[in-house]
């Protein structure tokens, strides 16, 4: 899809409703059925309005080349199914991420509420979506989550001068009584690879640090740096956590690291479908049930830090306010022109 960005154009403005709406027609007309295009609409429209554009509207244009490349499904049926007592496997079936966890989180809330502990081992999803809607649907039913996932090869490890890990996000999830759930949802990298991209369409500099040129010099150039490298976050610390996620979320899946999801991509629209993990943990069956005074006790001493904000705070308050978004007036205009056409 051919996006041409005027840098001086002003942002156009979208209804929530109607951004969703447009999102199922672009989907629909891509391929995907009404269940999954609705699934990835609230997959992208959440993440507008919680603020998260890196993961919002950007990404439908992603969404609608690889259910027309042929390596992501839009008409897939996930299978469910138990390893054990305790881990609830889910197929994806080459589909969209948002659609099979819709599908996957219910049932892993009933396990987790059984055994204390489960795990749901996601294999064929394609995620590019955020990583906090799943781990903020398992807090909202009263669990503690993590999950993590691979992408392709964006980042170079600590020390090194070749791309071999993916952005490998981290959402961790922890549920507040009569209050939205502390949330967090982060790449290993020094930034999302969606913020550069976006910093590169509408022509930003990057803080230092953030990448390096395809000849491995420091840049803050945003194109320099998706033609080079990503960073790792705090350096060998950040890479360290990375390559945890590329094995617990690819190898122990029987799903492929980034590097080798790279070998097998055609480069034809968004990653190809790999692995992602999620724990589940229930504080009342964990804790004895004194979790939550002790939990509260702390944030109220971080509250009370003058300029200190809980995670996921300013995404909640968006939440609680925003009723429509700001566009990239290229990107809509293609998403328009590709539904009339």
């Amino acid at each position: 899809m051919d996006v041409s960005v005027n840098a001086d154009e002003p942002m156009h403005t979208l209804t929530l409703e109607d951004m969703a709406a447009l999102c199922v027609r672009a989907l629909s007309k891509a391929g995907a059925t009404q269940t999954v295009a609705e699934a990835v609409a609230r997959s992208i429209t959440h993440a507008e309005r919680d603020g998260s554009t890196s993961h919002g509207f950007f990404r439908l244009s992603g969404f609608i080349a690889s259910l027309q490349s042929g390596k992501v499904s839009g008409h897939a049926v996930p299978r469910l199914s138990r390893l054990g007592t305790s881990v609830l496997l889910c197929d994806a079936q080459n589909a969209p991420a948002p659609h099979a966890l819709e599908l996957a989180i219910p049932e892993l809330i009933e396990i987790t509420r059984e055994c204390g502990v489960a795990a749901l081992v996601m294999r064929n999803s394609a995620h590019f979506a955020a990583l906090w809607p799943e781990v903020e649907m398992l807090a909202d039913a009263g669990l503690v989550a993590l999950a993590c996932t691979t992408y392709l090869p964006a980042v170079v490890p600590f020390g090194a001068r070749e791309k071999l890990f993916g952005t490998n996000p981290l959402a961790f999830a922890w549920p507040r009584a009569g209050k939205a759930p502390m949330v967090f949802d982060m790449a290993t990298s020094a930034r999302a690879l969606g913020d550069v991209q976006i910093a590169a369409r509408e022509g930003h500099r990057l803080e230092p640090g953030v990448g390096l040129t395809a000849a491995g010099d420091p840049t803050c150039d945003p194109n320099e740096v998706l033609a080079g490298c990503l960073l790792p976050f705090g350096g060998y610390k950040g890479a360290a956590l990375s390559l945890m996620i590329e094995l617990i979320a690819g190898a122990l899946l029987g799903q492929k690291t980034s590097a080798s999801t790279a070998e097998s991509d055609n480069r034809d629209g968004g990653p190809p479908p790999r692995g992602e993990l999620i724990l589940a943990f229930d504080p009342e069956i964990l804790s004895g049930g004194e979790w939550q005074a002790e939990a509260e006790r702390l944030f109220g001493r971080l509250e009370n830090q003058p300029g200190l904000r809980l995670p996921g705070a300013r995404r909640h308050q968006n939440r609680a306010s925003v009723t429509e978004v700001r566009v990239d007036p290229a990107l809509l205009g293609a998403i328009r022109a590709y539904c009339e056409s």
